[in-house]
């Protein structure tokens, strides 16, 4: 009696889900999903590859595991969208539960988003939805696919047969869970392991053949201590051990494979034995970027052209498709200028495992071209009385306790008499502990106090009074519109400053710094925004660290900058500051007192 073959490949099965996603709308265009090649090849090879059961004869997928690791904007959302639909209720799993799991309620809602999108355009499922047999509670961001049974008493009810639900970090029972699909999307923001141990270990038992899809990009994991770097090794130990066992069935050099490249030769024998020990036969992986390609030795990386296209193709599948060309070299012309622009292209559009939190954010030699007005004490001071006096401007200030600096910057938009937008900075610092100030930051204090770029308090802290006289000579002198505050620290300044010129609150979080710092940013590159030479504001500015999330927000990070940032804090403020008062509607009284006014 011949023995049957314990695996073989089901084009059939593939094809399937391909066709199934193909009938589903696509968010972008809401025409139909056409599968790029790297999409329809993974589906195929995931889907189709078939075992046979040890216990029933039953053939069943060999994959309960799909790891794919690709750069943003790639059209991995989408597609794992329509592969929850798929799971939701043409898998034939009975009491299908499928769950989204993401690292907040946010980033979680966005599969679920696309795939109510596609279920409410598609005309197929649309029927479902309007004859009930599919019910979205947007609410609870949660679909059931349901059926109509007949009770007992000769009526009919709707019970549940299966399941998509949204499942995040933040909100999550410890038990309970029976999945037959689970989609991870950006493995690597969860902020710890939990969500996913509780979603893999044995939570698939009872299902004959429970999926796993990760989809994630590389992660910003410095320390390489979080579960998506975790699963991300298992990923390569599982594609390297299986390209070292193909290697060794051809008579080839082990050292072709990533893993083994800088193994000793005395050392090559066991290496290659621990590898081949990495694979599981249950695991797909699927890797594009920079650290699938190169691995994650920074001398393997260093010498890497970054800037060469014929790179971005291999590290984006869907780029020229889904993710066009022009986009990509726009982006990485914003990139060469600065250390945090270089880091966040390697990160979301190279997908390089890189620490991206703690970056530099603008250039010195961008700051140095922006400088303005005279270096000499007494000429400036007569500069700014001819030049600025009069002039509308906003205010930003940043307050700090006894060590840190505090700052008040002004920003002049153009106008009359000038043709750029300008920064003018007023820092001050306690005189007490200058000394010691000195030796612990390695800069001349008391010789920018000499040269009026800095003003030293008496005593160990600083005296919030002479920043409230400040501000209360600026709105006298200039045209002073409107001062920002960070809330922390300045609730008593602002009740005495806001009878005289209105006050606005800015957070120093992503939401308020992050448009700020961008618009800053852009206004210096096009020399739009210029400032007023002072020494100690330029040392601020080469100071600041930003944090980067994985949409490319960004804010300043002062326990991890390398020196005193506040005064570089106090013109982001101010920059927002000019940017609310630019989206306000005028007020009509007032505008109607300016000269020259016209309906």
């Amino acid at each position: 009696m011949p023995v049957r073959a314990r695996e073989y490949y089901d084009e059939s099965a593939g094809a399937f889900v391909c066709e199934f996603i193909s009938r589903l709308p696509t968010t972008d265009t809401g025409r139909p999903f056409e599968l790029y090649d790297w999409q329809r090849t993974s589906i195929m090879e995931f889907y189709g590859r078939q075992v046979a059961d040890e216990d029933t004869g039953e053939w069943l997928r060999k994959y309960w595991y799909l790891y794919l690791e690709i750069p943003k904007k790639n059209g991995k959302s989408e597609l794992a969208a329509a592969l929850g639909i798929y799971h939701l209720f043409a898998d034939g799993e009975l009491n299908a539960e499928v769950y989204i799991c993401a690292a907040d309620k946010e980033n979680a809602g966005i599969i679920f988003s696309a795939a109510v999108f596609m279920l409410t355009t598609a005309p197929w499922t649309a029927k479902m939805i309007a004859r009930g047999e599919l019910n979205i509670v947007e609410s609870r961001k949660r679909v059931e696919y349901r059926q109509r049974v007949r009770t007992g008493n000769g009526r009919y009810k709707w019970i549940v047969v299966g399941v998509m639900a949204v499942l995040s970090s933040e909100s999550y029972s410890k038990h309970g869970y029976k999945p037959s699909c689970v989609i991870f999307d950006e493995l690597h923001a969860q902020p710890n392991r939990d969500l996913w141990d509780i979603m893999t270990f044995g939570a698939g038992s009872g299902r004959k053949q429970p999926v796993w899809i990760v989809l994630t990009t590389a992660g910003d994991d410095p320390d390489r201590s979080s579960i998506g770097w975790e699963v991300h090794e298992k990923a390569v130990g599982v594609r390297d051990a299986r390209q070292l066992r193909k290697i060794l069935a051809e008579g080839g050099d082990p050292r072709q494979v990533l893993s083994l490249r800088h193994v000793a030769q005395e050392d090559m024998a066991q290496a290659q034995e621990e590898l081949l020990s990495r694979d599981l036969p249950n695991w797909l992986p699927i890797l594009y970027g920079l650290t699938a390609l190169f691995g994650d030795d920074p001398d393997d990386l260093k010498d890497i052209d970054i800037w060469d296209e014929k790179l971005w193709y291999l590290c984006n599948p869907s780029l020229g498709k889904h993710l066009k060309l022009r986009t990509l070299r726009l982006e990485a012309m914003e990139a060469r200028r600065s250390e945090a622009g270089e880091k966040l292209f390697r990160w979301l559009r190279l997908n390089q495992w890189i620490s991206v939190k703690a970056v530099g954010w603008l250039p010195l030699g961008l700051y140095d071209k922006t400088q303005f007005g005279p270096s000499k004490k007494a000429q400036r001071e007569a500069w700014i009385r001819e030049t600025l006096y009069g002039k509308l401007c906003y205010g930003g200030v940043d307050l700090s306790t006894s060590k840190d600096l505090t700052a008040f910057v002004l920003l002049f938009p153009p106008q009359s008499g000038l043709e750029t937008a300008v920064l003018l900075p007023f820092i001050w610092r306690p005189g007490g502990t200058v000394e010691e100030a000195e030796r612990r930051d390695h800069v001349p204090y008391r010789d920018w106090a000499r040269a009026g770029f800095l003003n030293l308090c008496e005593g160990d802290i600083i005296d919030y009074g002479d920043v409230e006289d400040t501000i209360r000579w600026a709105r006298d002198v200039f045209d002073l519109r409107m001062v920002g505050f960070d809330p922390y620290l300045s609730r008593t300044i602002t009740q005495r400053l806001s009878p005289i010129v209105p006050i606005v609150e800015i957070p120093q979080d992503l939401k308020n710094m992050s448009p700020a710092m961008k618009e800053m940013d852009d206004l210096m590159t096009r020399h739009q925004l210029l400032h007023i030479h002072n020494t100690c504001f330029r040392w601020t500015f080469g100071n600041v660290r930003c944090y980067v999330d994985g949409n490319g927000n960004c804010k300043p990070l002062k326990n991890k900058s390398t020196g005193r940032i506040d005064p570089t804090v106090a013109s982001i403020i101010v920059m927002a500051v000019w940017m609310i008062a630019r989206n306000q509607k005028p007020d009509l009284a007032v505008a109607m007192e300016q000269p020259g006014f016209s309906l």
